[in-house]
């Protein structure tokens, strides 16, 4: 028999976030969803503009980047970002603007916190940067996360309950739901992804938002349901790269 899982009050909190693209449609998107929420957001067009703003030293808690900014092209941006003393805030890349593979690579080293496809759907926005907006050193999945909004259903000791993805990575996915469980939970989590493949796996909630959702990281899984997950994510990651 299921069972609702009974929701729990989780604290929320304003950030500041600059977000930094040369395309109007996709600034206002991600300012409109992120402000929607209660956070303070800047929206920036140029490479220069986006380092004058983080060298006033202002608080900055997440910056959501785009690698083809006019006066900043390619990885060398998170470098000048990094260089610029006291600035430790999570950065988020559009993944559309990564050249290849070489550049993830070099971003990994940077300390880029993730990936979001810049034409994420309104209502996936904020749950998507969620784990970035509220970091810890646990809730981060460094792999790429790609949308994806299929039924899970999960269970938590003898209570089972229903959610939507949002987006999956090789290491967890995020859930939307407005009864979101306490950090540290484990669960046992089963979904389909698009194509066929059932996943089943058990996983622990190392983020959690009321605004959001939550997300979920592996802890066992099969390895070819591993497989299927990192081919799901590859096919998908690059495929609405920038020109």
């Amino acid at each position: 028999m299921s069972a609702h899982v009974v929701p729990h009050r989780v604290a929320i909190a304003s950030k500041t976030v600059l977000v930094a693209d040369d395309t109007a449609f996709v600034r206002d998107r991600f300012r409109a969803a992120l402000q929607s929420s209660g956070h303070v957001v800047s929206a920036i067009s140029t490479g220069s503009e986006l380092l004058r703003r983080v060298r006033q030293k202002e608080p900055i808690d997440l910056v959501v980047l785009d690698l083809r900014l006019p006066q900043a092209q390619g990885v060398s941006i998170v470098r000048a970002l990094r260089r610029i003393d006291g600035f430790q805030a999570p950065i988020v890349v559009f993944s559309g603007t990564i050249a290849n593979a070489d550049e993830v690579r070099e971003l990994g080293t940077l300390g880029v916190s993730g990936y979001i496809n810049e034409y994420t759907a309104m209502q996936h926005i904020v749950p998507a940067l969620a784990s970035h907006l509220f970091p810890d050193a646990e809730n981060r999945r460094l792999s790429p996360r790609v949308a994806m909004g299929v039924s899970v259903s999960y269970r938590v000791g003898n209570m089972i309950a229903a959610a939507v993805t949002l987006n999956v990575s090789t290491g967890g996915l995020a859930v939307r739901t407005t009864s979101p469980l306490d950090k540290g939970t484990a669960l046992k989590v089963k979904f389909r992804l698009p194509g066929g493949k059932e996943i089943d796996a058990e996983c622990t909630v190392v983020w959690t938002d009321r605004r959001s959702g939550m997300g979920w990281r592996f802890t066992k899984i099969d390895a070819t349901d591993q497989a299927a997950l990192a081919d799901f994510v590859r096919a998908h990651f690059f495929s609405n790269r920038k020109a």
